[in-house]
């Protein structure tokens, strides 16, 4: 089982996130919510029990397996690669990362073969990108 974390927990994406995470049969042993520091303490209802989110900093990754970054630019510079250090995998939906080569783009209908490779920062297309190539997929 995994503990997971949402980065922009309350935003448009996080919520999103939230939601597909709780529908999922993923093995989540844990969600850690993350937001900006205004945020800190606002009570979210997820699967039957009430989560608190914490402020979005590097020491908040520890023991966290797999974070989704949807926190902006500047956010996901700061704290992916502090959060990679403390043995956390980063799926970043910012720009960030787009076009780092050691950081692959990955649509997984597409290109999941580029998951083998990664250095603990998976970097994502934005979603209209995503949605045109999963339809050109042979």
């Amino acid at each position: 089982k995994y503990t997971i974390a949402v980065v922009g927990a309350l935003g448009n994406v996080g919520t999103e996130m939230r939601d597909i995470l709780e529908k999922s049969e993923l093995p989540i042993r844990n969600l850690v919510l993350m937001d900006v520091a205004q945020n800190k303490g606002t009570k979210v209802r997820w699967r039957d029990s009430e989560y608190s989110v914490i402020e979005a900093k590097p020491v908040a990754f520890a023991g966290v397996d797999i974070a989704i970054m949807s926190a902006g630019e500047k956010a996901s510079l700061e704290l992916s690669p502090k959060a990679v250090t403390l043995g956390c995998v980063v799926i970043d939906n910012s720009t960030a990362f787009r076009m780092v080569p050691e950081h692959p783009l990955v649509i997984p209908e597409v290109n999941a073969d580029s998951l083998e490779n990664h250095r603990g920062i998976i970097a994502n297309p934005n979603c209209s990108t995503i949605q045109m190539l999963v339809a050109l997929k042979p």
